[in-house]
């Protein structure tokens, strides 16, 4: 057992029992890692998906989804992100960068954004321990090319979706054409390219009082405001904060 100065009897007795709870916690997180990975194989996509994306030489190309796999690497995590926003978003737009000359309908999410904020740093680690990561947006290649200039990204592959069906037939678009966040990961082997897991728990029925975390375990800012004595607070992401990005 370990003590911080100054600490009363009280606090260490409480912060004990809050331990062990932790320990469940971990010990939880990792059966349920250990269930994902004993998934059986799932569905073969129906077609190898062309995408738009830079090339080698910095020009606009056409992307297969079997290309985003690089040699030896053969899981792909795939961040479907709102690009364009939900219909129904309200918070403000950029006022600053590139981004701030789309039209009011067509920016991304904030929280899709700024999650790949966190992101971006991670995803060199990723792919040299022998993983492939790239995001995917319905918006124009050059949006999405823009977006990661404003941002300052400088790891994440960027993929547009927008000539073809691949969101809508991996539930990240609905039928009215409204995006939707989707963490996804896609496995080869020796039949093709599978399907082999998404955040469904954001389609979950929502319970009274539970955060909607369909990727809680993968959100950097949040899971940080939850150590605080304040929690989460009752706040959104933004694109930009005053006339300054976050960056």
């Amino acid at each position: 057992m370990i003590t911080f100065p100054n600490e009363s009897a009280k606090y260490r007795t409480a912060r004990e029992k809050l331990l062990k709870k932790e320990i469940e916690l971990r010990r939880a997180m990792e059966a349920v890692a250990e269930a994902r990975r004993a998934l059986p194989p799932g569905g073969l996509i129906r077609q190898d998906y062309v995408f738009d994306a830079l090339g080698a030489d910095g020009r606009p190309a056409k992307t297969k989804l079997s290309e985003l796999f690089a040699p030896g690497k053969d899981s792909l995590i795939l961040y479907q992100m709102m690009f364009p926003r939900h219909p129904q978003e309200t918070r403000d737009v950029a006022v600053s960068g590139g981004t701030a000359k789309l039209a009011r309908p067509d920016p991304p999410c904030p929280s899709c954004t700024a999650l790949l904020d966190q992101w971006d740093g991670a995803v060199g680690h990723l792919e040299a321990a022998g993983f492939n990561f790239a995001v995917v947006a319905k918006t124009a290649l050059e949006n999405l090319v823009t977006l990661g200039r404003d941002r300052g990204w400088k790891n994440m592959r960027l993929v547009s979706s927008a000539a073809n069906s691949f969101k809508r037939d991996y539930n990240a678009e609905t039928a009215d054409g409204a995006q939707i966040p989707l963490l996804s990961v896609f496995h080869r082997d020796g039949d093709g390219i599978r399907h082999f897991w998404s955040s469904e728990l954001g389609f979950a029925p929502p319970e009274p009082g539970q955060d909607p975390r369909a990727i809680g375990t993968c959100e950097i800012l949040w899971n940080l405001m939850d150590f605080t004595p304040e929690g989460r607070p009752d706040w959104h992401e933004q694109l930009q904060y005053g006339e300054a990005c976050c960056h």
